[in-house]
């Protein structure tokens, strides 16, 4: 694992303050950007729970976050990210209809969450690297 993995694992093992997917995704990676984690908690506060309206899944927004951060913004990347989740998500991305595939699996919400949550964690690190924005 890594850094931002192990750091993302920590954050979704505390209880209080709760750390949404959104920010148990941006907040690893906020250090290293110069972003405290007090700044990056705020700004990705209203992500988590699909926009705290079963929109898109915080994990996922929370990625966007950190690519854009990182000045990862171009088109292919950006596509290339959504395909990847989709893929392996019977083509959602949104947390409400992800969290029935998730209960139809036998899965409950807070361990399907924690896996979306290092499943981002893990292809934003991949693609920053592959961007050179990353070691």
């Amino acid at each position: 694992m890594s850094k931002y993995y192990d750091r993302a694992v920590e954050l979704r093992a505390i209880i209080e303050p709760h750390y949404n997917c959104a920010q148990s995704v941006f907040l690893p990676f906020a250090k290293d950007a110069g972003l405290t984690e007090e700044m990056a908690y705020k700004v990705a506060a209203n992500f988590g729970a699909g926009m705290k309206r079963a929109s898109v899944c915080g994990a996922i927004t929370g990625g966007l976050m950190v690519l854009g951060l990182y000045g990862v913004n171009d088109a292919e990347t950006i596509a290339r990210y959504h395909t990847r989740l989709k893929d392996a998500h019977q083509g959602e991305l949104d947390c409400a209809p992800l969290l029935v595939i998730a209960k139809q699996k036998g899965q409950e919400k807070k361990p399907h969450c924690d896996d979306m949550v290092y499943e981002c964690v893990t292809l934003v690190e991949e693609i920053l690297k592959e961007k050179g924005k990353l070691k």
